[in-house]
């Protein structure tokens, strides 16, 4: 290692570049319509649970958003992995996969919370 903190790995020159190489325009606006409907879908159920049907909110939908909430933290650290380079990019489809399981569970939410279909 030199004195600016980069190895050669065996090359002949010094290598500056990330683990997994950059991500392009197309892989950064992907992953930021995921986030966002998903931040969305999960503001809206939080919301949701907290003011209807009626105030003080009923303790099942308390804990149905918690559950939810409990999830995301798990894909949080998955997130932070990935961003950081820890995680493989194969990773991403499992981290897609999760973020579109937290919106389906956020709309059966605001349904339930909403009492669609009674």
């Amino acid at each position: 290692m030199d004195e600016y903190g980069t190895r050669s790995y065996g090359t002949s020159g010094q290598d500056n570049r990330p683990l997994f190489g950059e991500t392009s325009a197309r892989d950064r606006i992907i992953n930021f319509v995921f986030g966002v409907f998903t931040a969305v879908f999960l503001i809206v159920t939080v919301i949701s649970a907290i003011v209807f049907p009626q105030l003080p909110p009923k303790p099942l939908n308390i804990f149905f958003v918690f559950c939810i909430l409990l999830s995301c933290v798990s894909i949080g650290v998955l997130i932070w992995w990935y961003r950081q380079g820890d995680l493989e990019p194969k990773f991403r489809n499992l981290i897609y996969y999760n973020l579109v399981s937290i919106s389906l569970l956020c709309i059966c939410a605001n349904l339930y919370f909403h009492d669609v279909g009674k």
